[in-house]
């Protein structure tokens, strides 16, 4: 029997890298890897057109679609992204010189429902105590002029105070100006490297990210995989084929990455972050399934719920199709 032809649009990260290069192929399954490395491109042709059968996408997109009866795609716990996130948040130090300071103000994000954005309002609200009910959130690109692409917007349950960005200037010429009193985001503003007022909130982010997991087990998950309702229930076979093929991949990756007698990326001290790889995540820093990964989810969760996006928890594990 012939395989299955199956499209996975996803970024060439490293724990992609062996499907991208056939040296792990997903049994009975011949993958159609299509290289799309702007992940807001391949959530607006996923959730817009369904264009793909399975890809990378929005965690937070999607348990918000569920949330509302959504059911289009399925997913399974493979997570491609993770980022932590206290060190994309900047301020203007005219304006902040604390964390509370943030109450009250006029803060620039690229898109409020974006999962990035989710992660670090809920740590401010849940980790430092500040009341997001008076913020006013500024939508747009940090360093272009325009939108933060086009995705697909689902309403909130309850308003909150958002407003667009003006035409012809970036999130960061706000900061600048004053016009806004921080930025948070995927990425830092150009300013933080000319303007010695632009600055991050937390100096020392490696630090704090790192207490987050020792106390708390939260990696940020940013993406998981989706795969597209009418070919996971016509292949179910699918789901289990690409979640090993991906753990396969994923573990080629770190062995390649250990391999330290020619150094793999450009990292001149990659020796001690994998021995900090080692002491903080107990050797591996990128599980996936369910339950090794549920404190993370259990977060975005709630931050979901507090943030308005869903009107109540969901059942993490009715959201993945594989168990555990």
């Amino acid at each position: 029997m012939a395989n299955l032809k199956l499209s996975f649009a996803t970024g060439l990260y490293d724990r992609m890298l062996a499907l991208y290069t056939g040296d792990v192929k997903p049994e009975g399954i011949d993958l159609d890897f299509v290289r799309v490395d702007s992940p807001r491109e391949i959530f607006d042709r996923m959730a817009g057109g369904q264009a793909f059968d399975a890809s990378e996408f929005s965690c937070s997109e999607f348990i918000q679609r569920y949330a509302q009866g959504d059911r289009t795609f399925v997913a399974i716990p493979v997570f491609p992204s993770r980022v932590f996130r206290h060190g994309m948040i900047t301020i203007n130090r005219k304006h902040i010189k604390s964390v509370k300071d943030l109450e009250g103000k006029r803060i620039g994000v690229p898109l409020y429902t974006m999962t990035a954005a989710i992660f670090i309002k809920g740590h401010l609200q849940r980790d430092y105590g500040v009341d997001l009910s008076g913020i006013t959130w500024v939508q747009g690109s940090i360093n272009g002029e325009g939108s933060h692409g086009s995705p697909t917007v689902l309403p909130l349950v309850k308003p909150v105070r958002i407003e667009t960005k003006p035409d012809g200037k970036t999130l960061g010429d706000l900061l600048e100006s004053g016009e806004i009193s921080a930025i948070i985001g995927t990425t830092l503003p150009n300013a933080i490297k000319t303007n010695p007022d632009i600055v991050r909130l937390f100096p020392d982010y490696r630090e704090v990210e790192k207490n987050l997991y020792r106390t708390k087990k939260i990696f940020p998950i940013m993406h998981l995989i989706a795969i597209r309702r009418d070919v996971y229930e016509k292949h179910p076979f699918v789901a289990k084929s690409l979640y090993e093929a991906c753990v396969k991949s994923k573990d080629h990756a770190l062995e390649k990455m250990r391999y330290i007698g020619a150094l793999r990326y450009m990292l001149p001290w990659m020796t001690a972050d994998l021995d900090e790889i080692d002491e903080v995540f107990g050797g591996d820093p990128w599980p996936y399934g369910v339950e090794v990964n549920r404190p993370t989810l259990d977060a975005v969760n709630q931050y979901l719920e507090d943030q308005f996006l869903i009107e109540k928890k969901v059942k993490i594990d009715d959201l993945f199709v594989l168990p555990g």
